[in-house]
């Protein structure tokens, strides 16, 4: 009896130690998933919601240079892409350097300095979460004459179409490049800056300032 009890011990030892690799195995599977989800949590944009549920700004984090060498994007929408993960998929569309300081009288000479700095930032960190749509739109997928609906990282609506002369346009705002490629961003920089009513109010320059 005693020498059955002791194989029947033994057996089972055999089978705890043949399941030991395997358990080793699926911890260390888990444990490199649980490390790759935090990573990528890291390295997305922060989204803060309002009461009703909605997206209604982002923060984001610099994680990568964006050198305008040709200077088509110029200063402000380089600094609007470099808020974003470079290697994940997003359609932005940024305002020209002009549009900039025609709509929000934003100028790189001036609205960068001292005090005014940290103003500039949080408008552009705005605007980034009207333009950005979390996957790419290249030109060509865009039907001509057709309205596409799509909605950016804010939740706001944006009205995608096509001109006959392949520029796009965003609600109503027009698109002087299209198809700007970076890592696995596409850029479009727009004849104008695309934003809700609200904050455009909020941040409408002030007409009798002008004429100071």
């Amino acid at each position: 009896m005693k020498s059955r009890c002791n194989s029947l011990r033994c057996l089972k030892m055999r089978r705890i130690r043949s399941k030991d690799p395997i358990v080793i195995v699926a911890v260390f599977v888990s444990v490199s998933c649980f490390l790759v989800l935090i990573l990528s949590v890291f390295r997305l944009p922060d989204v803060s919601f309002s009461s009703n549920g909605s997206m209604t700004s982002i923060k984001v984090k610099k994680v990568n240079k964006f050198p305008d060498k040709s200077g088509i994007i110029g200063k402000f929408g380089s600094m609007m892409i470099e808020m974003l993960p470079v290697d994940l998929s997003f359609t932005v569309f940024v305002p020209s350097e002009m549009a900039f300081e025609r709509d929000l009288r934003l100028r790189v000479n001036d609205s960068l300095v001292g005090e005014k700095a940290n103003d500039t930032y949080a408008i552009l960190t705005r605007v980034l979460s009207f333009s950005v749509v979390p996957w790419k739109i290249l030109s060509e997928s865009v039907p001509y004459n057709e309205e596409t609906t799509c909605d950016s990282l804010s939740g706001f609506k944006l009205y995608v179409s096509k001109d006959v002369d392949g520029m796009l346009v965003v609600n109503r705002v027009r698109s002087q490049r299209v198809d700007i490629r970076k890592g696995e961003m596409v850029i479009y920089v727009m004849d104008g800056v695309i934003m809700e009513a609200e904050f455009e109010q909020s941040v409408r320059p002030n007409d009798d300032e002008d004429e100071d």
